[in-house]
């Protein structure tokens, strides 16, 4: 099973090679997907984890992190990995008839969304409560697709990520991650292997989400929740880049701009 040392695990947390195996130490499509993955990205960049011990070594939870560049979920995917679990994400259904990498995602339990959030055999939240039976952790990116902001700040939210987190009773937990830019910027396709690069993530305190439950799911109560997401996966950026975020946050549109797709082709 492949692993890897180079990793700064920051804020106290002891090493999660040394304690939180127990998931990724079964054999499964993961190990292939890890075997493919890992050496490139050990390669191409370093892992600074701050605050890593906020991130659940057990049990079902949403994991929300900012998205500025495609490369951004095989980033989580590999912090997730490097912290002992094994992530599961709503994927946009065309790379799924990639041959071979298609059948090991799908093996992996990586969730299949047809654009404009449809996911094959139903909802996203069907498909998500399945991974909170197993206590599986589920990716979702609120933004739902790469943030349209000019400086690369978390733009306004979605309501996937809180419907599922309310919906299944699960924790949802903040994250925020700099650097994945010199990796691969925004809509390339190429990435960049030299110089090494140095990724930082920053976890935040699963977001407390009392004042929602019980309460109708309807528009309203879920664009509320989605800002107060919003808000601490912003905090969480602002205190990696060191600068504060526009008091207005960015709204497609009122840019004229979609919401999925490349504007910038």
């Amino acid at each position: 099973m492949p692993e890897n040392n180079d990793v700064s695990v920051a804020s106290g947390s002891s090493s999660p090679r040394a304690r939180f195996r127990s998931e990724k130490s079964r054999p499964s499509a993961f190990w292939i997907l890890a075997g493919l993955i890992l050496p490139v990205m050990n390669l191409a960049a370093r892992y600074e984890i701050i605050d890593a011990h906020k991130f659940p070594r057990s049990g079902a939870f949403v994991l929300s992190p900012n998205h500025y560049s495609e490369i951004d979920p095989v980033v989580m995917g590999v912090v997730a990995w490097k912290l002992g679990r094994l992530p599961r994400f709503l994927a946009k259904a065309s790379v799924f008839k990639i041959p071979v990498f298609g059948a090991v995602l799908r093996r992996s339990g990586q969730i299949p969304v047809q654009r404009g959030g449809s996911v094959r055999g139903g909802e996203p939240v069907k498909a998500a409560q399945r991974l909170a039976e197993k206590g599986q952790i589920v990716v979702v990116y609120p933004e739902g697709s790469l943030t349209r902001d000019p400086d690369l700040w978390p733009m306004r939210g979605k309501t996937g990520a809180v419907r599922i987190a309310l919906e299944q009773g699960i924790p949802i937990v903040p994250a925020a991650h700099w650097g994945a830019q010199h990796l691969m910027e925004r809509y390339s396709k190429k990435i960049s292997l030299f110089p090494r690069k140095t990724i930082t993530v920053k976890i935040g305190d699963p977001i407390d989400l009392s004042q929602f439950r019980g309460r109708s799911l309807d528009t309203a109560t879920l664009n509320e929740a989605t800002a107060v997401v919003m808000l601490a996966i912003t905090a969480l950026l602002e205190d990696l880049r060191g600068e504060k975020a526009p008091a207005k946050r960015w709204n497609p549109a009122e840019h004229n701009q979609r919401e999925t797709g490349r504007f910038e082709a």
